[in-house]
C-alpha cells in the first residue's frame, strides 16, 4: 500500500483528488469545513517536502456550470485553515488550468474548479482523466467519500501514473480504520447496527457475522426483528416484507456463535413530534397508536455491558430518533459507553451518516478513535466491496 511516506515530493507537483464538497449556506458559507481541515495533513506534508500541491474536488451536483456550486466560494476558507495562500482557476481542464499548474512554484496550492461541471467526471472518461493527469507528477487520492464512485477522478486518472501514485493521510487511515475492524480488530469485535431500515444495512449484517462476536440491532430495525419473532410493535416502522429475513440473519448468527442484541424495552410515542406523551414499554408490548421512538433504560444498561467488554466497537446508526431531543438519550448513553470502552483501551471507529451526525452533536468526536469521513463509501467497504478509488492506487 503505497502512502505519502514512500515518496519525496521535493520539486515535485502532487495532483491530489480530496473531497470538498462541503455544504454551504445561502451566502455560500462553509457551515461544516470537517472535510477540508481532514485533507490539511496530506497537504502540509507535501508542502513541507517542498512540493507544490493541485487540490481537485466536486461540490453538489451541478448541471454543467452553475456558480452556486462553484469551489470558488471555498477558496478563502480552504486558505484559512491550510494556512496558506491558495490560488483558485476557473476551470479544472484546458490550457489556463495547465499553465497555472505548471507555474506552480514548491510550497504554493492552486485549487481547481468543480470537477462535475463537466459531466466526462462522473462518467469515468478516459480522455478527460488524462487531461486531469497533464497538471500533476505524482496523483495522490486522499478522498474517501468518493472511493466507491469509478469516476475519472477518483479512479481512471491513477492509470496515468503507473509508478506515481499513493494514498493521502486520510485515505490511508480510513483504510487501516476498517481493516482494523473487518481483519486485525482485537476481539470481542462489537459492530452497533441502528437506523430506520433492516434493508439498508442486510449487505453488512452479512458480510460482518464472520467476523463480529457482537451485534446489537438498534434503532427503526429492531421493530422488524421484534414483529418477525410475533412481538406487538404498536404504529413502530417495521418492513414487513423483511421479517423472514431478519429470522435469517437470527439463525446465521446464532450458527457463527455472534451474540445479538435487540432491544428489551423503548421509549414510545403517542405521536411523531418532541413534545408528544411517552412512556417506556417492553418493546414486544406496545400497543396501537404508539411508537417506539428510543431504547430504553434496561436495553441502555444491557448495551452499555456489551460495549463495555468489547475490545473493537464498529458503530453505525443511532439507536433512536437522535434529531429530536427528547428522543436522544438513548443514543448520547451509548456514546457515553462507547467513549468509556475507548478510553479504557477499545478501538472505536464511527461511520455512516446519522452515527457521524450524532457523534458531532453530542460531542463525542474526540472520545472515539476515528470517525470516518465516508458515508456511502463507508457503507460498501462494510459490506466487503473493493472501493475502485482504494483499488486504483493498489493496481
Amino acid at each position: 500500500m503505497k502512502t505519502l511516506n514512500d515518496f519525496n515530493f521535493e520539486n515535485k507537483k502532487a495532483l491530489i483528488r480530496v473531497d470538498f464538497n462541503v455544504p454551504l449556506n445561502e451566502n455560500f458559507e462553509v457551515t461544516d469545513a470537517t472535510r477540508i481541515v481532514s485533507a490539511k495533513p496530506t497537504i502540509i506534508k507535501i508542502l513541507e517536502d517542498g512540493g507544490s500541491c493541485i487540490l481537485m474536488s466536486h461540490l453538489g451536483r451541478p448541471k454543467g456550470f452553475q456558480d452556486a456550486f462553484s469551489l470558488g466560494h471555498i477558496a478563502k476558507k480552504v486558505e484559512d485553515i491550510l494556512g496558506v495562500e491558495v490560488k483558485f482557476v476557473k476551470d479544472c481542464v484546458g490550457a489556463e488550468v495547465e499553465a497555472a499548474a505548471a507555474s506552480l512554484e514548491p510550497g504554493q496550492v492552486l485549487l481547481l474548479e468543480n470537477l462535475r461541471y463537466y459531466k466526462e467526471e462522473t462518467a469515468g472518461d478516459k480522455d478527460f482523466a488524462e487531461k486531469l493527469s497533464k497538471l500533476g507528477d505524482i496523483y495522490v487520492n486522499d478522498a474517501f467519500g468518493t472511493a466507491h464512485r469509478a469516476h475519472a477522478s477518483t479512479t481512471i486518472v491513477a492509470e496515468f501514473f503507473p509508478e506515481d501514485k499513493c494514498f493521502g493521510s486520510l485515505l490511508e487511515q480510513e483504510i487501516k480504520s476498517i481493516d482494523k475492524v473487518m481483519k486485525t480488530g482485537e476481539k470481542p469485535v462489537l459492530a452497533i447496527l441502528g437506523g430506520a431500515k433492516v434493508s439498508s444495512k442486510i449487505t453488512i449484517i452479512e458480510n460482518i457475522l464472520d467476523k463480529v462476536d457482537h451485534l446489537i440491532i438498534g434503532g427503526g430495525m429492531a421493530f422488524t426483528f421484534i414483529k418477525a419473532q410475533g412481538g406487538k410493535i404498536g404504529n413502530s416502522i417495521c418492513e414487513d416484507d423483511k421479517m423472514p429475513l431478519a429470522l435469517e440473519i437470527l439463525k446465521q448468527a446464532e450458527e457463527k456463535n455472534v451474540q445479538v442484541h435487540i432491544p428489551v424495552d423503548v421509549i414510545a410515542a403517542d405521536d411523531f413530534s418532541n413534545d408528544a406523551n411517552t412512556q417506556t414499554l417492553d418493546i414486544n408490548e406496545i400497543p396501537d397508536g404508539w411508537e417506539g421512538v428510543d431504547a430504553g433504560p434496561k436495553s441502555r444498561e444491557q448495551f452499555h455491558e456489551v460495549v463495555m467488554q468489547s475490545k473493537t466497537i464498529l458503530w453505525n446508526g443511532p439507536l433512536g430518533v437522535f434529531e429530536m431531543e427528547s428522543f436522544a438519550g438513548g443514543t448520547i448513553e451509548l456514546g457515553n459507553s462507547i467513549a468509556e470502552a475507548t478510553k479504557n483501551g477499545a478501538f472505536s471507529l464511527v461511520g455512516g451518516g446519522d452515527s457521524v451526525a450524532a457523534v458531532k452533536q453530542f460531542g463525542f468526536e474526540d472520545k472515539v478513535s476515528y470517525v470516518s469521513t465516508g458515508g456511502g463509501a463507508m457503507l460498501e467497504s462494510l459490506e466487503g466491496k473493493t472501493l475502485p478509488g482504494i483499488a486504483a492506487i493498489l493496481e
